[in-house]
Order: C-alpha cells, then sequence, then structure tokens
C-alpha cells in the first residue's frame, strides 16, 4: 500500500503537457506562438494552476519532419510521461502526431495545422484542432470572392496537405456559389522553396481574373515581390489564405500589396475589450505586439484548462469523450470544442491589405465566427465516417 506522503506526492505532481512544434523551421509563427503559450501558463498557475496542480511544458523542436515529430512524440510519452500531447505547425506533421495519438491512446490538441483530415477523414476520438480548418478559412474568403465580377481564375499553393486542401476546398465552395467560374491553370511551388519568377510567369499565362494565393512565409514574400516586379497584380482580385496574419504580413512592408481580400489578425487596430487586455498583458511580458501564433498560442492554453478543470480529471479515455461541447476564451472571444468533430468554434478575422505609413496592415476586417463557416451536422457525418 501506498504511504499517505507518496499518494500526496503524486497528487501534487505537476500536469506536464507534451508539446511538439516547427521552431527551428519556421520561426516567424512559431516562436510569438511559444511566448503565447508561456504567457498563458504563467497566468494560470498564477491563479493556482489546474486541479490544484501547477502545470508544466514539455517542448520539442519537431524541425517541420514527421520523423522528428514521432520520435519526440516517443520520447514524451515514454520518458517524461506527459499526460497529453499538443502543438503542431505543418498539416502533414500534425497527422503524424494524430496517429501517434490514435495508436497510443493519449490525447492530442492540434493547435496549429489547419488540414480537415485531421478531424474529418481521418479524426478520431483522441484528436482535437484548435484553429480554423481550411474548409472553414475557405468558407471565410468564398463570401467575399462569391461577390467579386471574376469568372476566370488560377491558384498558387504549396505542394503539401495543406495548400491541396485549401484549393480543393475553395474551389468547390466558389464553384457551389459561383457556377460560372473557371479555374484555368494551378501552380504547385514546393514548401520553402518556391522559384517565384518561374511561378509568377506561368500564372500570368493562364491569364486569370483573380487568382487564389495560399502561399505564407517566406515563399510569400518572394511571390509578392517578384508579382509586382512583373505585373501580375495589376488589373486582377487577389484572395489569399493567412497573408493577413501579422508575421506573414508586417515584413511586407512598402511591399504589400494593395487590396487583397485576406484572413488575418489586425493586431494593428482596435477590437474589443478582451483582445486589448491580451494585447497588453503580452507587451508588457515581452515588449512586443502579438501575432497570430500569440493568439493560437495563448488560446491553446485555455482551450486544455477549461474542459480539464470541467471534467475534474486527467484519464485520457475521459478527455477524448468529454471535451465536446466545453467553452473555452481565447483572445479572439468565447469558442467550444464540438462533440461532432472535435473542431473547434475559434474564428478568424477577414480584411483587406494595405500599406499606412510605409507598414503593411489588415483594414476593413470583419470578425468571422467559427461555427458558422462549418458545414451541417449531416455533411460532417459523412465527412468523418467514424462518428
Amino acid at each position: 500500500m501506498l504511504s499517505p506522503a507518496i499518494i500526496r506526492a503524486q497528487g501534487t505532481r505537476p500536469i506536464r503537457i507534451g508539446e511538439i512544434n516547427s521552431y527551428s523551421s519556421a520561426p516567424a509563427f512559431t516562436l510569438p506562438y511559444r511566448r503565447g503559450w508561456q504567457l498563458a501558463v504563467e497566468q494560470l498557475n498564477a491563479r493556482g494552476g489546474l486541479l490544484g496542480r501547477e502545470v508544466e511544458i514539455i517542448s520539442r523542436d519537431d524541425e517541420g519532419k514527421p520523423s522528428v515529430a514521432l520520435r519526440a512524440a516517443e520520447e514524451l510519452v515514454r520518458r517524461n510521461g506527459v499526460d497529453l500531447l499538443a502543438g503542431a505547425y505543418l498539416s502533414h506533421v500534425g497527422l503524424a502526431i494524430s496517429d501517434f495519438a490514435r495508436q497510443h491512446r493519449i490525447l492530442f490538441v492540434a493547435s496549429e495545422p489547419l488540414t480537415d483530415a485531421l478531424v474529418w477523414d481521418q479524426g478520431h476520438r483522441y484528436c482535437y484542432r484548435l484553429r480554423p480548418s481550411t474548409y472553414m478559412l475557405a468558407a471565410m474568403l468564398v463570401e467575399e470572392a462569391a461577390q467579386l465580377k471574376a469568372t476566370r481564375w488560377a491558384t498558387i499553393a504549396p505542394n503539401y496537405e495543406y495548400g491541396q486542401s485549401a484549393v480543393r476546398w475553395f474551389m468547390h465552395l466558389l464553384r457551389s456559389r459561383r457556377p460560372d467560374v473557371e479555374f484555368v491553370g494551378s501552380q504547385w511551388p514546393p514548401l520553402g522553396s518556391i522559384d517565384a519568377g518561374a511561378v509568377v510567369n506561368a500564372l500570368a499565362q493562364h491569364n486569370p481574373v483573380a487568382i487564389l494565393n495560399v502561399t505564407f512565409g517566406p515563399d510569400l514574400a518572394r511571390f509578392v515581390r517578384q508579382g509586382h516586379d512583373r505585373g501580375l497584380f495589376r488589373g486582377r482580385r487577389v484572395v489569399s489564405f493567412t497573408t493577413g496574419e501579422p508575421e506573414y504580413l508586417h515584413p511586407l512592408g512598402q511591399d504589400a500589396p494593395e487590396g487583397w481580400i485576406v484572413t488575418g489578425y489586425p493586431v494593428t487596430e482596435v477590437l474589443d475589450d478582451t483582445n486589448n487586455g491580451f494585447i497588453s498583458a503580452y507587451a508588457a511580458r515581452y515588449g512586443e505586439a502579438p501575432t497570430m501564433g500569440s493568439v493560437v498560442g495563448h488560446a491553446l492554453i485555455s482551450s486544455l484548462a477549461a474542459p480539464i478543470e470541467k471534467l475534474g480529471t486527467l484519464d485520457t479515455e475521459k478527455m477524448a469523450d468529454g471535451f465536446g461541447n466545453i467553452g473555452f476564451d481565447t483572445p479572439f472571444g468565447r469558442a467550444i470544442w464540438r462533440a461532432i468533430d472535435h473542431q473547434s468554434t475559434m474564428g478568424t478575422f477577414v480584411g483587406r491589405t494595405t500599406v499606412r505609413d510605409g507598414k503593411a496592415v489588415m483594414v476593413d476586417w470583419k470578425y468571422r465566427d467559427g461555427e458558422a463557416m462549418l458545414p451541417p451536422d449531416a455533411a460532417i457525418r459523412k465527412l468523418r465516417p467514424a462518428i
């Protein structure tokens, strides 16, 4: 029989969350993301922790590689004894960790990966996803794109799961709203090594009236620069995933495109008291404004803490089935975990890009609630056969 002292020691052990992300390969997003979850953990522990215990994050770098992520997951579970897994940035890495979680029956909360496969065709009871999915972002953008007069579209997206999913859903949803639309060509540059000049020339040869862009980070910067130099954007409308996020938009500076319709985070604008409070706390802690990564990192902790606190347990099976329909706070307001597909209802902003005082910013924005951007339950059941 265990002694009372050992029982007390076990009961006061920190709650350990194993976090895996692409810190070395995608620092523009993931380093602010890490600051976001660090701030949230500090705030949570200052309030007394979770279930009366301190929360501890054990973090690992996956280098943007599924094989490295799987080794990290194995170490975190076997050697560090974490209570659950969280994180991931790239969609194919997130899918790899999700499959590990399914096989080893440990909860995985994917913070950033956007592929719909995480919660739909490859979804399972041990995986939840925080950010709006490619379907949700496509639905937000299609609301704007469907109002354009453009009928000839071309697309550019990185050639991996996220890019393929984003293009597929955008095409499907826009065609359903606008049967007169024609997609005349697609470019699929490899992630992280775009030949921007060649891609821009190829898109121009398709002679589209509008362009869907899914590139991000350094690939986006190269695409924008070459597009400007070669006149690709002149007289054409552009709709773009995630370009309005500060970590991707602000580095463009005076080269930022004018009038692109984008999803993102207008951190330079006055939003509401909840977001302003988050910005103030983040700036006081780190001496800089938050980015979308910061928002996701901070929201990750509350998305875990609220259901665990309500359930009163870290039992994996109870968490796997019990997170559904539990609400949590984010810097963008209240969200819930959907029971039907384990997708959160956290939304994002849609607006337009411009340059103001020499700085790239997002204007004319609207917040889009995530719940309103998802298909009906009957469609979800077909997309997620395991339900």
